[in-house]
């Protein structure tokens, strides 16, 4: 038909490229992996968020970068920054992966259209979640409900793409894009072994702390942003460890590898058995917020169970 359009590389019938070759498309988990390097701020975050090696994760993002014949990220000691031509390959990433996602609900369609895809940071997870599900079941009998933990990071990411109805997280801030209500507060306690010298003091300075190789946890955690966005206008150690739980940093503090700062909801008990001792901070808030986040009109069929959790909160 005259006039008609052809999209380039393609013959007017639909058949085979012109060029007799199909030009080189990234594969979805190579987009992934770029949205999450850029969402994480470096490649080794973006690997532990993907569960896969970093090796495996270097040669990925090499081989997309060859495939687009340009360089994707500039890689320094303070983290992985977009390069003006990856900042456009995220924007475009981001689309794609949520079409490839809206393709995968409207294929599943009728059958997982009443479920309540929840997803929440692990010290909201291990610690209030628990009441939260059990009133959305006795809310909602016969709806099933998904679960899953992720960092702050990740939580938002997943709602923000549509993997989740509701996500929970740490943090100071409104979450840019999403809608968001604060359903409680939190605050971040330097903790050590009984053995450190600090044990026995009655508190130290946020200089001191600062100053200090902390053990933290992962960039993209609510726990390590607020701790970074507090010590901010101070110059601040390199971590000592980096660990991917609180239970893991628990861990470590209590056998003596240091001080960390983790949620008072995640240490009360191990202060009150002596496991771990309470160092006071002067000169630094470490409050912050806990909140719920969602993308779209809000569900109204879950009222209830969240008026649950913020009663617990009072």
């Amino acid at each position: 038909m005259t006039g008609s359009a052809v999209p380039s590389g393609r013959s007017s019938s639909g058949g085979t490229p012109r060029s007799g070759r199909t030009p080189a498309r990234p594969d979805i988990a190579s987009l992934e992996l770029l949205v999450t390097i850029a969402e994480r701020g470096s490649l080794s975050a973006a690997a532990a968020a993907l569960d896969i090696a970093q090796p495996n994760a270097s040669r990925q993002l090499s081989r997309l970068e060859r495939r687009l014949g340009v360089r994707l990220f500039d890689r320094g000691a303070r983290g992985t920054d977009p390069t003006a031509a990856g900042q456009v390959a995220v924007e475009h990433a981001r689309r794609v992966l949520d079409a490839a996602d809206g393709l995968v609900e409207q294929v599943r369609g009728a059958a997982g259209s009443g479920r309540v895809r929840i997803v929440a940071s692990q010290t909201i997870a291990e610690h209030l979640m628990p009441s939260f599900l059990a009133a959305l079941a006795a809310d909602l009998p016969g709806v099933p409900a998904t679960f899953e933990v992720e960092n702050t990071a990740g939580v938002l990411s997943a709602v923000r793409r549509g993997r989740a109805d509701l996500g929970f997280v740490e943090g100071a801030d409104d979450p840019s894009g999403l809608h968001s209500r604060v359903i409680g507060h939190d605050r971040l306690i330097a903790v050590v072994a009984p053995t450190h010298p600090w044990a026995h003091k009655e508190g130290i300075e946020a200089e001191e702390l600062a100053a200090t190789a902390l053990i933290v946890r992962e960039e993209g955690s609510g726990t390590r942003d607020v701790l970074a966005r507090a010590l901010a206008p101070r110059a601040i150690a390199p971590p000592a460890l980096v660990l991917h739980s609180n239970a893991a940093v628990r861990t470590a503090v209590a056998g003596g590898a240091g001080c960390a700062l983790l949620s008072e909801l995640v240490v009360t008990a191990d202060i009150r058995e002596g496991r771990l001792v309470h160092v006071p901070v002067r000169g630094v808030v470490l409050r912050r917020s806990l909140r719920v986040v969602w993308d779209g009109p809000w569900p109204a069929r879950l009222d209830g169970a969240l008026q649950a959790l913020v009663d617990q909160q009072r």
